[in-house]
């Protein structure tokens, strides 16, 4: 059975994490930004093999908003991961990542290098993530970042508005249908795992996910020659957040790195949770990590 827990990270804020409760190998959720743990159903099951842990975003689902509104960026999501591995004894982890978790675990690879077994990289980049935006919408790269920086700003900005709009739209399994089926979200998407999901990610304050997003939006595209540790990417070949193409330009970057291509959107670990384990299954062999 899962369970969450309180933390302080070095700036003071109050981090809720969260723990699958499981034996295994263990593992750090750096996950998409606002979304929760059971986005990785494999994960969050009994007997999954692996010992996981993550933390739930500052502002969101728990954790405080920094006293400090401006300590947002990715360089304190980094910050909130190190005090968690260190408040649960963790010495060393494979890191499995999404969206702008990717670039949350690169940067804390590049930070500290021997707490990080090996990184699953699932529909991400490490920095420059809105310029990756839009690709399969043919939208000119010089647009992708301006237009995405637009419209993260924008939803700051009507914040109030889709506060009170959003929780009051019903979530059940018809929602969950419409929403894999709009393009954005796949239909291997199974509602048992959108719906919960949906429930959580409506009640957002969006006016400080917006916050958030623009921060977010800072962290640029980083020189990828420190990693030494077993890399694998993931992509979505119809991912309309993280073109395939750039997150396959970034595995060239990495000599030592596999590469994966699957055909679903961004949401990959709700689309396809097998495959990913699977992935994680094999870097767990590459990195030669065994449980504790």
């Amino acid at each position: 059975m899962a369970t969450t827990s309180d933390l302080i990270s070095s700036d003071g804020t109050l981090i809720k994490a969260w723990s699958n409760d499981q034996p295994g190998i263990p593992l750090v959720i750096a996950n998409g930004l606002g979304t929760i743990p059971e986005a990785w159903p494999s994960l969050a099951r009994e007997g999954c093999g692996y010992d996981t842990v993550t933390w739930y975003h500052r502002g969101t689902f728990g954790s405080a908003r920094p006293a400090d509104p401006e300590r947002i960026r990715v360089e304190d999501h980094v910050e909130d991961m190190l005090a968690l591995m260190d408040s649960r004894g963790i010495e060393q982890a494979l890191v499995a990542c999404w969206s702008i978790g990717v670039n949350v675990a690169f940067e804390f690879a590049h930070r500290h290098p021997d707490r990080v077994a090996g990184i699953m990289a699932v529909a991400g980049v490490p920095g420059g993530t809105f310029s990756t935006m839009g690709g399969p919408l043919r939208i000119p790269r010089r647009l992708r970042k301006p237009i995405s920086m637009q419209v993260a700003k924008t939803g700051a900005l009507i914040g109030p508005v889709l506060s009170w709009l959003t929780p009051r739209i019903p979530v059940n399994e018809r929602t969950a249908w419409l929403v894999a089926h709009t393009g954005f979200m796949l239909p291997a998407a199974k509602p048992a795992v959108v719906v919960p999901m949906l429930k959580q990610f409506l009640q957002h304050d969006w006016g400080w996910y917006g916050q958030l997003a623009v921060a977010a939006a800072a962290h640029d595209p980083m020189d990828l020659h420190f990693v030494t540790c077993p890399v694998t990417l993931v992509a979505g070949k119809h991912d309309l957040l993280t073109s395939m193409h750039d997150i396959v330009d970034c595995a060239a970057k990495i000599p030592h790195a596999q590469i994966s291509v699957l055909p679903g959107s961004h949401f990959l670990p709700m689309e396809y949770p097998e495959e990913l384990h699977d992935a994680l299954d094999d870097l767990a062999l590459r990195a030669e990590i065994d449980k504790p």
